[in-house]
């Protein structure tokens, strides 16, 4: 609150923002996909997924979950192996994983050149273009694993 007494107003998340915020604590997650903590750290160090961090806990975002769920589909249900699922990571084209609008999508080279991976053209486009840095996308990270 302000002197005068009046509440201090944050600016209105959108949609986007709120499915990103990284609000869950690993043990919430686990429960709410079904697996163990030990799992879910082990899907972090295979490169599939990069929680946030705030001290040294994990969190994770309404979008992380959507991706634990569809590993596991992937893996239990489509039963490939960890490595097979960091093998079709190489082949999906970072813009879907994404979700890049239209207009950053055509602005990118990795969408308009595709001869290379996205961070092998520009490292600094996903960052310049929609804020976001390769080290945290789960193809560059998958890629950087098998390396």
């Amino acid at each position: 609150m302000l002197k005068t007494g009046k509440p201090i107003v944050k600016k209105e998340i959108s949609e986007k923002e709120w499915q990103n915020l990284p609000l869950y604590p690993i043990g919430v997650v686990a429960e709410l996909v079904g697996t163990s903590k030990q799992t879910l750290r082990l899907y972090e160090n295979f490169g599939l997924i990069k929680p946030s961090r705030r001290n040294k806990n994990r969190y994770y975002s309404k979008n992380d979950i959507k991706w634990i769920l569809c590993l596991r589909n992937l893996i239990h249900e489509k039963k490939l192996s960890i490595e097979g699922v960091k093998k079709l990571l190489e082949y999906a084209p970072c813009w879907e994983l994404k979700e890049c609008s239209i207009e950053t999508r055509d602005a990118c080279s990795a969408y308009t050149i595709v001869t290379k991976p996205c961070w092998e053209l520009n490292k600094a486009i996903c960052k310049r273009v929609s804020g976001k840095i390769c080290e945290n996308c789960v193809v560059f990270l998958s890629r950087l694993k098998k390396e």
